[in-house]
């Protein structure tokens, strides 16, 4: 683990995205998360876009905290996990509303997880906080450095530790991480951002 800095405290949003073998790290950290957190969740992952959608309640069944699949105009709430639909982008239109989009894929995928990373950036800007996991091209990658630019929180999972580790490899090639985090360590990061920003 390794960091730029280690004030955690002014996180405001987290946003954790993955391809291949991501959903099983999700499963990992999801059961172990505390009620309370003080910033909402946003997971962005690549599926197929004509798959029948049973994630959100596949995901709802591994955490205490509330699950939703995002719609256009979702209000965020703190606390809860967002699921991004599959076949579409999500941009944020301030820290509370986020809106649909269905323009052309980003990297062979839509949700593209560049797209999302780099408009939370823009909105939060050291607010934000993202996560990359497992997966087998570089989407987010490019959306870990704009979060990086405007000084948010970089998060990879451990290469070591990735089903598919092109995505976080690609990752700590181009960006550098604030802390590299194996799956066994993620819930309790996680936790800690949220008992940091209620303790300040």
């Amino acid at each position: 683990m390794r960091t730029r800095r280690l004030d955690r405290s002014s996180v405001e949003i987290l946003l954790i995205g993955g391809s291949a073998g991501s959903l099983k790290v999700l499963l990992q950290i999801l059961p172990h998360l505390n009620d309370g957190l003080a910033f909402p969740i946003i997971l962005i992952l690549h599926r197929k876009a004509d798959a029948e959608s049973v994630l959100d309640e596949l995901l709802a069944n591994h955490t205490t905290l509330n699950v939703f699949e995002i719609e256009d105009k979702t209000v965020l709430e703190t606390g809860n996990i967002y699921l991004v639909p599959s076949d579409y982008h999500v941009l944020f239109e301030n820290k509370r509303v986020v809106s649909l989009d269905c323009s052309e894929k980003l990297n062979y995928s839509r949700p593209s997880i560049d797209v999302v990373f780099q408009s939370a950036a823009q909105v939060f800007e050291d607010g934000a906080a993202a996560l990359l996991l497992s997966g087998a091209n570089a989407d987010g990658v490019e959306g870990l450095v704009c979060v990086h630019e405007r000084q948010g929180l970089v998060l990879v999972q451990d290469p070591s530790t990735a089903e598919v580790d092109y995505m976080p490899r690609q990752a700590l090639q181009n960006v550098w991480a604030d802390y590299i985090l194996k799956p066994k360590e993620m819930a309790i990061f996680i936790n800690q951002l949220g008992k940091e920003a209620h303790d300040n």
